[in-house]
């Protein structure tokens, strides 16, 4: 790959699928020895709140931890 005018570089698209990254995706860089890391942030705090919102008006009762492997499955696909 190679750094665009912009400082810019693609992500090819192998991977784009494989970490559900859409044009508007959030994503988080950081530093690690001589690597640069680039990583989806675990859960946006809106949509965690909207979900808790959501379930809360069906008045649904769940587990803390079914909530969590019902998460972990949605993102591991």
């Amino acid at each position: 790959m190679k750094v665009g005018p912009k400082g810019q570089v693609v992500i090819p698209k192998v991977f784009r699928t494989a970490f559900k990254m859409a044009p508007g995706s959030d994503v988080i860089f950081a530093a690690e020895k001589d690597k640069l890391v680039l990583r989806r942030p675990a859960t946006k705090a809106t949509d965690l709140f909207e979900d808790i919102a959501k379930r809360r008006n069906k008045k649904l009762k769940m587990h803390p931890h079914e909530a969590y492997e019902e998460e972990l499955e949605e993102r591991l696909g």
